[in-house]
């Protein structure tokens, strides 16, 4: 009998650590060099003014310039102000002392995307090439429970994604870079063709990133047909424009990512499959590099500013709390255990150490 009520005891204090589901389904989302600067405080008129970087100043004024910086925002990214803002939360806006960082040493793409995507830091990536991860991803991991089996996909600009989700391996078909959707995802509709159709005459102004449309557009179409459980969204223009110095594009790249993003979210609350059961995480990568200077057009561990990230999230069981001013500290490798978490499991990754779950996004069974 003792035995028995010590196990019970112990059962109930290990039910006290799990995560509370609070969603049956995830949209995991990544814009590609976003800086917290641009995300809480608008666009910035130095560089806006700036003839190296834009081309047609006063229409980018008139779009997107603001003296007050909370309607520069809005009007930068008006979904993630009027509905994230509203309903769900945001962190890393660092005037409040509220920050996100990196735990890799990089401070660019693929060892970031891997430590969002594993919740820890590989030293061992040590660059963009294409090389296939030896880690398991969040994806991956959930991809093996019965509950997801068959239901994670994946769509990315950067060409580089098939080798970081490992998809020989993982199972989990990924349709990134210059890709056609095939036959991995299923029976094609008609949308899903044209893109196919149209995506070789469309020129993109970079050999390795696809323009962002047929990311989004694949995606979109894949859920309404298949109706996944976790998809994972990797949009990249904002890097490559910021990279080409051209912050007049990387502002309507952001612009229309964002609105793109509320498209898919006023989706997911139409389908009677994702609606009122699937949450939103949306992040990036890394940052930049502080402006008003050319350093904003690049990243990497010389560029002061580049480990600086942000983290928004919306879904059921998301508090309304919209965006967190209180001092606070968290961190990339937080990310995935708390996508898992949202849908009541406990990732690990072997003997690595994760990061853990972010608590105010996710609730513990008690």
């Amino acid at each position: 009998m003792k035995t028995h009520n010590m196990l019970i005891i112990g059962l109930l204090m290990f039910s006290a650590l799990l995560p509370a589901q609070t969603s049956d389904n995830l949209v995991l989302i990544t814009l590609d060099g976003l800086r917290w600067e641009e995300l809480f405080g608008g666009a910035v008129d130095s560089l806006i003014l700036d003839e190296r970087f834009c081309t047609d100043t006063s229409d980018m004024l008139s779009r997107f310039s603001h003296p007050d910086p909370q309607v520069a925002r809005t009007k930068l990214m008006p979904w993630i102000w009027n509905t994230v803002a509203e309903h769900g939360e945001l962190y890393g806006n660092r005037r409040h002392d509220n920050k996100v960082n990196l735990t890799n040493f990089f401070w660019f793409s693929y060892p970031g995307y891997n430590e969002i995507l594993t919740g820890f830091s590989d030293p061992n990536i040590t660059s963009n090439d294409k090389v296939w991860n030896p880690n398991e991803t969040v994806l991956e991991w959930l991809n093996k429970k019965k509950q997801f089996a068959g239901k994670v996909a994946a769509f990315a600009s950067w060409d580089v994604f098939p080798y970081i989700i490992n998809e020989p391996r993982s199972g989990i078909p990924v349709n990134a870079g210059f890709e056609n959707a095939d036959s991995t995802f299923g029976i094609l509709g008609d949308r899903e063709l044209f893109l196919n159709e149209i995506q070789s005459s469309v020129p993109s102004p970079w050999s390795a990133v696809r323009l962002d449309f047929f990311t989004h557009h694949y995606a979109l179409e894949y859920m309404k047909r298949e109706h996944p459980k976790v998809v994972y969204i990797s949009y990249g223009e904002t890097d490559d424009f910021a990279h080409d110095g051209r912050y007049d594009h990387h502002l309507k790249s952001a612009r229309q990512t964002d609105e793109w993003i509320g498209q898919l979210w006023d989706y997911l609350q139409s389908d009677s499959f994702y609606q009122g059961k699937t949450t939103m995480l949306i992040t990036t990568d890394h940052g930049r590099g502080h402006s008003p200077a050319p350093e904003w057009k690049s990243h990497g561990k010389t560029y002061e500013g580049s480990n600086a990230i942000w983290i928004a999230a919306i879904g059921p069981g998301i508090a309304a709390r919209g965006e967190i001013k209180e001092p606070m500290q968290l961190w990339q490798n937080q990310i995935a255990k708390t996508a898992a978490a949202l849908l009541g499991h406990d990732y690990i990754n072997g003997t690595e150490e994760v990061g853990t779950v972010i608590p105010s996004i996710v609730k513990t069974i008690d």
